[in-house]
């Protein structure tokens, strides 16, 4: 009993530990990380590392990456960075116990689908002299940057550690700048349907002008808008066709991971004073579900994310409820039976009848309860009404809120730790 008690105590420990790894409130915490930090805050990669685990995070000090954030466009910066987070734990006594001195770690680069070949691993070697050296895993890559020291760890979630130099292999700097191309990317994708309606409207004026400053689109395929369920745009005004449109992109830089992360409704870009137009957004796992309140989408894809724009296809058309109205209810059950109604010739008589008669009971009375107790047995039970509100009384005191229970499995735990 008590190690089981111990082992609850330590999954909420353990829980509690994950849901405090914010990578951003952990890095402010030290002042020597303070631009590395800024970077990972304004690339969205903070949004990513706080969806993730386990990961491990390489911080560089401030004026480390000075040679990429003054020469190369934010999308290249943001490639660097994604260097530096790998997916996997590992703290200075892990690093110092490589099995065979080497080891290559997926990064969070790889992930995008950008980095050819070995271009998105980190090589991990454990040199001599208790140093351990970190470079490019292309092949022949020189391993320039070491480990120094290790900042924060969260067994097993989530690891800082500090390296000397930024990995910035020449191939990701050299990387060409993604197209911005809104028509193009759209037509290529798939989207070519909607890729139409946005520049026959004007939208993808209204999108190019917005993409600047932060722009994320949702692009249905042609196959959205020649489902069954898909309106007739035809039946539709032009400026509620352009509404439609606008519902499919927010005015920020949103990857997955901030999506992720995003609490509540978020505002479209066809919010205005006459509706909300906004969205909600579901996850599960690495699936990620877009609400509208009418019905709901799938991400299918990335087509494009390179800060400040991103571009998604959707399963299906995003039908905001200023719109098209709200989620139909479910169906009603099957109505519940009843007692077949009388005949007219049963029918209660006219309420023109001053004391119509009442009908005599088809049915015999059951016959009456003894009236005689048996011996040893209260004089009078409970009444219906106390028996129902002692039920009811019982049953909400044994309901007690999540927090408490941990509380109470946190002390219990520190009982027995003391008294072993």
């Amino acid at each position: 009993m008590a190690a089981s008690l111990l082992s609850l105590a330590v999954i909420a420990l353990l829980s509690a530990a994950a849901a405090a790894t914010n990578i951003t409130e952990i890095l402010s915490a030290f002042p020597e990380y303070s631009e590395f930090n800024a970077l990972l805050t304004k690339t969205k990669l903070a949004d990513e590392i706080n969806s993730r685990e386990p990961v491990t995070v390489c911080a560089l000090p401030n004026g480390a990456l000075s040679a990429v954030t003054g020469k190369y466009p934010l999308a290249v910066v943001k490639n660097v960075l994604a260097l530096h987070v790998l997916l996997d734990y590992f703290d200075g006594p892990k690093l110092h116990k490589i099995s065979d001195g080497s080891v290559l770690s997926t990064t969070l680069y790889q992930t995008t689908g950008n980095a050819a070949a070995q271009l998105g691993f980190v090589n991990i070697t454990d040199v001599k002299g208790g140093k351990v050296a970190f470079g490019s895993g292309v092949p022949g890559s020189p391993l320039d940057s070491t480990f120094t020291k290790s900042v924060k760890q969260f067994p097993y979630n989530l690891s800082v550690i500090e390296l000397s130099k930024a990995i910035a292999p020449s191939a990701v700097l050299a990387a060409p700048a993604p197209s911005a191309n809104l028509t193009a990317l759209l037509d290529k994708a798939g989207c070519k349907t909607f890729a139409s309606l946005i520049v026959s409207t004007g939208v993808a004026k209204v999108f190019a002008s917005a993409a600047d400053k932060g722009l994320t689109i949702f692009a249905p395929n042609d196959e959205a808008f020649k489902a069954a369920d898909a309106p007739d745009l035809s039946k539709l005004t032009n400026a509620e066709v352009v509404s439609l449109l606008q519902y499919h992109a927010l005015a920020a830089y949103s990857p997955v991971g901030s999506l992720k992360q995003a609490k509540g409704r978020i505002a479209t870009l066809a919010t205005n004073g006459a509706g909300k137009y906004d969205l909600g957004v579901k996850t599960a796992g690495d699936s990620v579900t877009l609400d509208t309140g009418v019905d709901s989408s799938r991400i299918a894809s990335t087509v494009l994310d390179a800060t400040p724009l991103c571009i998604f296809t959707v399963d299906s058309l995003l039908l905001p409820v200023e719109l098209f109205g709200k989620a139909p209810s479910p169906a009603p059950g099957p109505a519940p039976e009843t007692s077949p109604s009388p005949s007219p010739a049963e029918a209660p008589t006219p309420a023109s009848s001053p004391e119509p008669a009442a009908a005599p009971s088809p049915f015999k009375s059951p016959p009456a309860p003894p009236t005689n107790s048996p011996d040893g047995a209260p004089s009078e039970g409970p009444t219906a009404d106390s028996q129902s509100s002692t039920t009811d009384n019982s049953g909400s005191s044994l309901v007690a809120p999540a927090a408490a229970w941990v509380k109470m499995l946190l002390a219990v735990a520190t009982v027995l730790m003391l008294m072993s």
